[in-house]
């Protein structure tokens, strides 16, 4: 079997997730992780050789499906675009507000070069996102309700290290257990922001820094912990990196609604998702992506698409005979 050559662009924690997701598949095989940094000072894991970013252009021929693993606030924009014009490619762009105007983007370029792109591929935008759509599809009298967490924000833990007297943060969402159970009940209630989920800080500060004004800056800050019940931890470095060293995350995606005579019975959906390591699952959803995008584009598609688009056969790696045999 000849396998679909898989390419990295940019080598971070969503880079080192591709890696190990890859020795977990037969079809596929890395060749090659480009980087900003100069190659020879970027040491990976496996053995494959590493090029500076601007060399891939050139290696049309040795790659069937790049990965992109940036980040979404400045890379995946430009980046996800720029590679479309000569490869297959997938990212995981989650700036949910800015999905439309990506996708536009990555379509117009992944046109032009007869090329499939698949975007905002992850958990949250990705595999939430299709359980919201089948959800609503199946019970559309009905209420949709998403819970993050218990998990760490990594957005949320930067706010906290850019406050003056900080050295080190994490900060964990929490799902607020008594609104899951409402939920669970199939009472559809109309919950706040409040109501669903606490904010738990854990602080290293620098010494002699004020706690209070810390604390306070933290549970005070607009679209990060205002409007949250938020707890602040101060602990130092050592237990910090003892811990809280993980990227653990998860979270629950509900669809309750009613069916029958004056809507007489209750109907519950419910996926979770609890995660050691929110990169590398993620990586495992990009790394069927992959594959995917590789499948569309023999058969003559091109254009940008999203896990909406995409029939789950296209996803596994095994045959539509033996899935109808083993899974349907």
């Amino acid at each position: 079997m000849e396998k679909i050559r898989i390419g990295i662009i940019g080598y971070g924690n969503l880079g080192r997730g591709v890696e190990y997701a890859l020795e977990n598949t037969e079809d596929m095989v890395l060749c090659g992780v480009f980087t900003r940094r100069d190659p020879k000072s970027l040491k990976v894991r496996t053995d494959v050789p590493v090029y500076a970013i601007d060399q891939a252009a050139n290696m049309r021929d040795k790659f069937d499906v790049m990965i992109l693993c940036g980040g979404s606030a400045n890379d995946l924009p430009t980046q996800t675009v720029q590679f479309a014009r000569d490869f297959n490619v997938v990212d995981s762009f989650d700036t949910h507000a800015k999905i439309p105007e990506h996708f536009a983007a990555v379509d117009a370029s992944s046109r032009e070069s007869g090329k499939v792109a698949i975007i905002s591929a992850g958990w949250d935008p990705g595999m939430f996102s299709l359980n919201r759509l089948y959800g609503q599809a199946i019970l559309p009298n009905g209420s949709d309700y998403t819970f993050w967490g218990p998990g760490v924000s990594q957005g949320h833990s930067d706010a906290i290290r850019r406050i003056p007297g900080v050295l080190d943060a994490r900060q964990y969402t929490i799902p607020v257990e008594a609104a899951l159970e409402r939920v669970r009940s199939g009472e559809q209630p109309v919950l706040t922001t409040r109501e669903k989920h606490t904010r738990e800080c854990y602080v290293v500060a620098e010494e002699g820094a004020d706690l209070a004004a810390i604390e306070n800056a933290i549970k005070t800050m607009p679209n990060y912990f205002a409007d949250y019940d938020t707890t602040v931890h101060f602990i130092s470095q050592e237990e910090l990196n003892q811990n809280h060293a993980g990227i653990p995350h998860g979270g629950v995606v509900f669809r309750t609604g009613t069916t029958g005579e004056n809507g007489k019975h209750k109907h519950v959906i419910e996926y979770r998702l609890k995660l050691d390591s929110n990169p590398e699952f993620t990586t495992g959803v990009l790394a069927a992506c992959a594959r995917a995008a590789f499948r569309l584009n023999q058969e003559g598609v091109s254009g940008c698409k999203t896990l909406f688009d995409i029939a789950p056969a296209y996803l596994h790696p095994a045959d539509g005979e033996t899935l109808r045999k083993n899974l349907l």
